[in-house]
């Protein structure tokens, strides 16, 4: 299953693909997309659109996780980040994928193991999980994040249920009830 990730911002909006396979999971491609920055902002809205549209057509994802909005350092910052969102999301919809919402703490969380982590942490855990030769710029990085949570959500999602059963089962409990799940997942060279 492929899988594209999207970190969408006016100035530069960060893509990356990964591939599923069972349990593996590869790097296929990363980058950033940078409009002018001299463009007005529906021509770069108009940009974004263009681009994401032509990833989709070249990558063919199985399904498309973009980072939510988080709160701006202003007002304006939020508006526009918000326009280029709507901008990437409408591509994605035009093209008939399926799209994951997915906040940036939560993508965070699932690479590096910490919601709080710096951008560094995650292009560095990106790297090292998708054994990729250079470490990829930070809205690349970020979006390959991405895509890292949403392949592996499915797979996560049922370890967690299969662990919280086990633990239900030895313990007596009904499943679910009092049980808390602990999934590491770690890449096996």
């Amino acid at each position: 299953m492929r899988f594209l990730g999207i970190d969408p911002g006016s100035i530069a909006t960060g893509f990356g693909v990964v591939e599923r396979r069972g349990a593996l999971v590869g790097h296929v491609a990363h980058g950033t997309l940078r409009p002018l920055h001299s463009a007005e902002l529906p021509d770069r809205l108009a940009f974004l659109h263009r681009e994401v549209a032509a990833l989709i057509a070249l990558h063919r994802p199985d399904r498309v996780v973009v980072e939510r909005v988080f709160a701006g350092r202003s007002v304006r910052s939020a508006l526009v980040l918000g326009e280029a969102r709507g901008a990437v999301i409408a591509a994605i919809a035009a093209a008939g994928v399926p799209i994951t919402e997915v906040a940036p703490q939560h993508v965070k969380l699932a690479v590096t193991g910490t919601g709080a982590a710096e951008k560094p942490q995650v292009q560095a855990m990106v790297r090292r999980l998708l054994a990729l030769a250079e470490t990829p710029p930070r809205d690349a990085a970020d979006a390959l994040a991405a895509a890292l949570c949403g392949a592996q959500a499915g797979r996560l999602g049922a370890l967690a249920e299969l662990h919280g059963a086990f633990a239900a089962r030895r313990s007596g409990r009904a499943h679910g009830r009092g049980i808390a799940s602990r999934v590491v997942v770690r890449r096996v060279p």
